[in-house]
């Protein structure tokens, strides 16, 4: 299991919290801002309620912007980690994940643009 500054993935069977979000094609996550309990395990549930292909990754402000230069670099790249959902147009995806420390992280689409244009949330580990 790949541990994370923020936590690692979470075991499906252990879920004690879902939060359930959507993006959409003005480049939005609803709700943008969430808090979740240091410890506990969140099942995120994204809904693409747009008709370009979307996706929530997790990580530390640091680690998305590099991330995000990466994809720009690299559009093409595949990649399936723990921490983030590919959504199609219509479809939902969902991250399982266990936070083990408290701060302020974010959730953000990475596909190039999307960040640029503003398609970032913020988790609350409290």
């Amino acid at each position: 299991m790949e541990q994370h500054a923020f936590g690692h993935e979470g075991n499906p069977k252990k879920v004690t919290h879902v939060v359930r979000l959507e993006m959409s094609d003005a480049f939005r996550f609803t709700p943008a801002e969430v808090t979740v309990k240091r410890g506990e395990t969140v099942r995120f549930t994204a809904r693409n309620a747009g008709q370009q292909l979307h996706e929530m990754v997790l990580g530390t402000t640091e680690d998305l912007k590099e991330h995000a230069e990466l994809m720009k670099k690299f559009p093409e790249m595949e990649h399936a980690d723990a921490n983030m959902a590919h959504v199609a147009p219509g479809a939902r995806g969902d991250i399982v994940w266990q936070f083990t420390q408290r701060g302020e992280y974010q959730f953000a689409c990475l596909i190039p643009g999307h960040y640029e244009a503003g398609m970032v949330g913020k988790v609350v580990v409290r």
